[in-house]
């Protein structure tokens, strides 16, 4: 894949291509309204998508080598998670809340979930109840969405013009 497979994308035209930037972070216009006409719109069809926002302000934030850090960081919890919580069926909700917390707050739900499981013998599927529910509260509590919506599908024959 050449560096500039994505120049269909009026974003990444203008970031990388025009302003030879790494992400839009770094702009002095960010959020400018190309941005927000692309990007600004409802994000959460893919989970991936959803902290795209959040990200460029973070990275804005912190820097773009510690982000990078945060998100090796992030992979590995994930892999923490799915090894010690996945019952088979976790995967997915694990995946999401490695793409929505930060890695201190999966760092804190990961220690509150085995504070909760303390020395008890539990199988698998009962510690995936008690991590679902400890990461479920706490999303709560900070008002973080870990749900995924999807768009309503159109009816065939039916147009959104």
């Amino acid at each position: 894949m050449t560096l500039f497979a994505n120049s269909w994308c009026k974003v990444y035209r203008c970031c990388v291509k025009k302003r030879n930037y790494h992400t839009c972070a770094e702009c002095g216009e960010y959020p400018c309204e190309k941005f927000t006409d692309v990007l600004g719109m409802n994000l959460d069809s893919f989970i991936s998508h959803k902290p795209a926002i959040q990200n460029l302000y973070r990275i804005k934030e912190v820097g773009l080598e510690t982000h990078l850090r945060e998100q090796r960081e992030r992979r590995l919890l994930l892999e923490e998670l799915l090894d010690r919580y996945n019952s088979g069926k976790e995967m997915s909700f694990s995946c999401v809340v490695s793409a929505l917390m930060l890695p201190s707050l999966i760092r804190k739900g990961i220690e509150e979930t085995e504070r909760i499981i303390g020395d008890k013998n539990l199988d698998t599927k009962e510690k995936a109840k008690i991590f679902r529910k400890v990461f479920e509260t706490m999303a709560s509590e900070l008002g973080i969405d870990l749900k995924l919506r999807k768009r309503a599908r159109e009816k065939p024959g039916t147009s959104v013009l």
